[in-house]
């Protein structure tokens, strides 16, 4: 049997918190900041739940 490894793209895009919730990153977060509102900025450093339809694909890329 092979060994089932974590697709490393997957495990730099997304965390897996402690109650085993995955989470990701906002777009639009990454150059430009002297152009958006400060509450824009505020809003993009929250790190969102994955969509619950995501979650069968994520999970599988992570090896969970």
């Amino acid at each position: 049997m092979p060994k089932i490894r974590t697709n490393k793209t997957a495990a730099k895009r997304f965390k897996i918190t402690g109650t085993g919730k995955i989470t990701r990153r906002k777009s639009h977060n990454s150059h430009q900041f002297l152009h958006k509102r400060k509450s824009a900025r505020r809003a993009l450093e929250a790190e969102p739940v994955l969509f619950k339809g995501e979650n069968k694909r994520v999970k599988r890329l992570l090896v969970m």
